[in-house]
């Protein structure tokens, strides 16, 4: 006669099963908030730059073609540069 084959695994073995996809689970949806936080992140940072710019227009036409000592504020006048403008 032939051996019946099982209609259920284990529950040792359903109970691992479930433990190793709660995981994958987990670690997809924690993947899912870092990249999120990442983009915010990368948007924050281009918004950032583009303050940057704006500031070193406004410090150009204010003051010309110029290196500022971001410690100091000091200036550093670049008169080669500003002969050209």
């Amino acid at each position: 006669m032939a051996k019946e084959k099982p209609t259920n695994i284990s529950k040792e073995q359903l109970e691992k099963l479930q433990s190793i996809l709660s995981n994958i689970n987990e670690f997809n949806l924690e993947i899912g908030r870092i990249e999120n936080r990442k983009h915010a992140l990368i948007h924050q940072s281009i918004v950032t730059q583009e303050a940057l710019k704006a500031m070193q227009d406004e410090l150009q036409e204010e003051y010309g073609t110029v290196n500022v000592n971001v410690q100091t504020g000091e200036i550093n006048y670049d008169v080669e540069a500003n002969k050209k403008n």
